[in-house]
Formats: C-alpha cells, structure tokens, sequence
C-alpha cells in the first residue's frame, strides 16, 4: 500500500496548514496569511437558534438545495444587492461554502481531460478542484496590475475548453474588475458555448466608492454564467460553512446529484443560522468594512517604504495585497524566513500559480489596526533585512 497512486497526486498541497505550522512553531508570529475576518456572525444569527432546536424534524435530512425559507432570503438579496432575478431559467443552491460550490460546478459541466481557463495568480483552491475531477487548468496571465486580458483569454480557448473563472474582487490581488471586461469575458463565453464561473465571495469588500459587478445580471448571460457566493467573509462565517451558487437551470440535475452524493443537504443548523445573518440590520456590514477599511489605509501607508523593493498594487476590494519582490529568492524560503527571523507570515505567490518571479500575498481582514500596523511593520523591516535594502526609507511607524 504504501506505493499506493492516486490523483491526488496531481493536487498541489493546502498552504495554509503548513504556514500554520510554521506559525505554531514560532509564538508570537503575527500572521498576514489566511483571509478570514476577525469579526463574529451578527446577533441576528445566533438569535435564530432556538427556532431551529424547536423543530425536531430538523434533525432529518432537509432539501439538497437548501432550505425553503433561506432560498426565499437569498432570492430577496441577490435582486436587492447583485440585481440578479431568479426565475425558471435558473436556480440556487446552497452548499457549505463557496469552494463546495466551485467543486460542483467544475463536476458538473466538465468530463476528465476536459479544460478550465483560470487567470493568474489564481485562487489555489480552484486549481486544486479542476485537478481533482481530472482536468486541465489552462493559465492566462493578467496584465502588470493584474487586471483581465479578455482577448488573451479569448485566444487560449480550444475545443476542450468548458468554462472561464474570474475571481473580483479578487483573491489574491484584492484586485476589482472593470465591468467592461467582466462584460466582454461574459461574451466570449456566450459566443463559445462554454460557462463564465464568477467567484463573488468578497462581493461586499469594495473601497473608495468601487461597486461590485456580478456577470450573471448582464443581459443575456443567465444561461451560461454560473456565480458564487459565500458567507464565510461578510458574516464573519467561517466556520459555519455556507455558501450557494446560482446555476442555470438545465445544470440543476447534474448540481443535485454531486451534492446529494458529498453532502446530501447543507447542514441545516448553519442555513438556519445564515438566515438570521441575513436578517441583520445593514449597519452590521457597514461597521465591520468599515473598520477594515481603516485597517487598508493604515497598511497603503506602512507599505510605501517598500515600492523600491518591490512592485505594489493598491487595489481596490477583497482584504488582500500581492506583492512582487525584487529578489532571486525563492517565495517560499522568504515565507519560512519572514516566520524564523521576523515573526510575520505571509502566503508565497507559487500556491497561487506564480512560478517565475517571487510573490507574497498580505492579508489584513483579521487584524485590528495596533495589530496590523505592527504586522506590516515586521514585514518591512524583515523584507528590508532579508534582502538588503539599507538605504530604503525607514517605517513610518513608530516603534
């Protein structure tokens, strides 16, 4: 057995257990690496609870899409907030989370040797998936500020080309797409035949004024756009493991019966649950980005002694930068260097595809403003250690 081959093999590794161990390893390390949110699911939330324990046939599989009352809340927000109608050419589908969501997806629309154009860096979970069920990533890189190159995707689609996934906002880069080329890769996909797989889970995280875009309201495009979505962010979910997608209708069968196989049903407890954060007065939303918010200024600003060591984007969604190092270094022994002499972790830019050149990906969702200013701190002076950078200007934070 223990020359045992599968699949798996051809699945890269989760980073983020592995820089969590490095993290335990090292106490006191200030982590800039997984995109969670430090906040907890509103009240609302936890306040439903004893309606779900009152009813003891909640204990008993319910519905595989979900059930009726979240769909009916979920309807409600998708044409309040991403002006998407559900009717009878299309259907949600509640899962546990977002990536479940993308895994159905990719099952349900593709067979083994089948092609899924992702743009990089990608989001490593969606590579992973299209491995698993036996297909083939095609990569197409985004331009120097990581925006989308519709006609350079346009050009990598082959006749075993099923779908084109865009992330925005997006993860890793917090980048948000225009929706002009949201707007022409939706095309493209129509033209072709294939689905646009539009991952929306940082949907609410949007600054300076910049509106989310959500492909599946443009018309036209309900047929063939697939969209995800996810409480784990805005809910402070995490755990709780909800997600849904909106699908087009005729891809409803294939979608239930992969569900019905992995999960049977969402579990009921976290959709009651999601039905109370979607009761929650919008003042939750608007104070919890908010203070993220003030968390991306303080980081912009603690960054800018590095912009001669390396390229930054200042985007404009998600919780994220991306950054690219000036150095021959390999990103990941930067990442194990950061954590052993300096106490900050930060995700290498190669799990999210970038294998030329080094890459970190910064996160600041989970931190509060002390503990985000004194995390980008360690990264700075350790990047300007590590790699020489004496004559950069010193943070302006103090110590």
């Amino acid at each position: 057995m223990e020359s045992l081959t599968s699949r798996m093999q051809a699945v890269q590794s989760p980073i983020i257990p592995v820089v969590g161990e490095l993290i335990q390893n090292h106490p006191g390390t200030i982590s800039l690496g997984q995109g969670v949110v430090a906040y907890n699911p509103p009240p609302e939330a936890i306040a439903i609870l004893p309606e779900f324990l009152s009813e003891p046939t909640n204990n008993l599989y319910k519905a595989v899409e979900g059930i009726p009352p979240l769909l009916v809340a979920l309807t409600e927000k998708l044409q309040s907030f991403n002006h998407i109608d559900i009717a009878e050419d299309n259907c949600i589908v509640v899962t546990a989370g977002s990536n479940m969501a993308f895994m159905n997806a990719i099952l349900a629309i593709t067979s083994p040797g089948d092609e899924i154009i992702l743009n990089t860096p990608y989001y490593f979970n969606h590579e992973m998936a299209i491995a698993m069920a036996g297909c083939r990533a095609v990569l197409v890189a985004t331009d120097e500020n990581y925006q989308l190159r519709p006609e350079a995707i346009a050009q990598a689609i082959t006749p075993k080309t099923k779908a084109v996934v865009t992330i925005s906002p997006n993860n890793p880069t917090g980048v948000v797409y225009s929706e002009a080329a949201l707007q022409q890769v939706n095309q493209i996909c129509g033209t072709h035949g294939i689905y646009h797989i539009s991952d929306e889970a940082y949907e609410y995280f949007t600054y300076n004024g910049v509106k989310h875009i959500s492909p599946g309201a443009f018309r036209g495009s309900r047929k063939h756009t697939i969209s995800l979505y996810s409480l784990s962010k805005a809910y402070g979910f995490a755990s709780w493991r909800i997600g849904y997608m909106v699908i087009p209708q005729h891809l409803f069968i294939a979608v239930k019966k992969i569900q019905d196989t992995i999960l049977i049903c969402p579990p009921v407890v976290s959709q009651y649950v999601a039905l109370g954060a979607l009761q929650a007065k919008a003042e939750y939303l608007h104070k919890n980005i908010g203070a993220i918010a003030e968390v991306r200024e303080i980081v912009i600003d603690a960054l800018k002694p590095l912009e001669n060591l390396c390229s930054i984007t200042y985007p404009n969604g998600a919780f994220y930068f991306f950054l690219k190092i000036h150095t021959e270094i390999d990103a990941f022994e930067l990442v194990k260097k950061l954590i052993q002499q300096h106490q900050v972790a930060v995700i290498p830019g190669t799990t999210f595809g970038m294998e030329t050149g080094c890459y970190l990906r910064v996160a600041y969702g989970a931190l509060a403003k002390e503990t985000a200013a004194a995390g980008i701190k360690r990264l700075v002076q350790g990047l300007e250690m590590l790699l020489g950078g004496e004559n950069l200007k010193h943070s302006p934070i103090a110590d």
